[in-house]
C-alpha cells in the first residue's frame, strides 16, 4: 500500500453524482482531497473517502444546507495558504476573478466544467475540471497539487 504524501492534494470539482473511472489510481497516494462543489451526494464523497480524507464544498446544484458540504474552505499546507469554493458565487468565474475575489496562494474554483491554470503574480488559480458526466464537449479531469520547497504546482490529469 502507498503511504500518502502530505505535499500531495487531489483537486476534484463537477462530479454530479458520479465518480468515473481511473480517478481512484490518479489520486492513489494524495494525503487530502478538495472537491470544488457540484458533488452530486454523499456517496461521492464516501467514495472518495477511500481514497484519502476529503473536504468538500457545495456547488450550485448541491444542497447548501447538506451538514458535509461548506461554502467555502480556508486551508493552509505547508505554508500554503487555500482557497476553495465552487465559482458560482461569482457568477461566471474566471481565474482572474477569482484571485481578485480570494487572497489565498492558491485558488481552486469549478463551475465551468472546463480546465483551467493560471499563475498570476506568483498565485495559482485552478479549476480541475469536471469529475462527472461528460459535459460541454470537454474531456472530465482532476488535478494534482503539490506543495514544493519552491512553492505550489499543478498538473491536470485527463480521465
Amino acid at each position: 500500500m502507498q503511504t500518502p504524501d502530505d505535499r500531495l492534494i487531489g483537486l476534484v470539482s463537477d462530479t454530479h453524482g458520479q465518480l468515473r473511472d481511473g480517478i481512484r489510481d490518479v489520486l492513489r497516494g494524495v494525503s487530502l482531497i478538495l472537491h470544488a462543489g457540484d458533488v452530486g451526494g454523499s456517496g461521492i464523497l464516501r467514495e472518495l473517502r477511500e481514497i484519502a480524507p476529503v473536504q468538500a464544498v457545495y456547488g450550485n446544484v448541491d444542497d447548501r444546507y447538506d451538514p458535509g458540504l461548506a461554502s467555502h474552505l480556508e486551508i493552509v499546507v505547508h505554508g500554503v495558504s487555500i482557497h476553495v469554493s465552487h465559482g458560482h458565487e461569482l457568477g461566471s468565474p474566471t481565474p482572474n476573478g477569482m484571485l481578485q475575489a480570494y487572497a489565498a496562494d492558491v485558488v481552486v474554483f469549478g463551475h465551468t466544467h472546463r480546465a483551467v491554470i493560471e499563475r498570476v503574480n506568483g498565485r495559482l488559480a485552478v479549476n480541475p475540471g469536471a469529475a462527472g458526466p461528460r459535459r460541454f464537449k470537454v474531456e472530465p479531469s482532476v488535478a494534482r497539487l503539490t506543495i514544493t520547497d519552491s512553492g505550489p504546482e499543478v498538473e491536470i490529469v485527463w480521465l
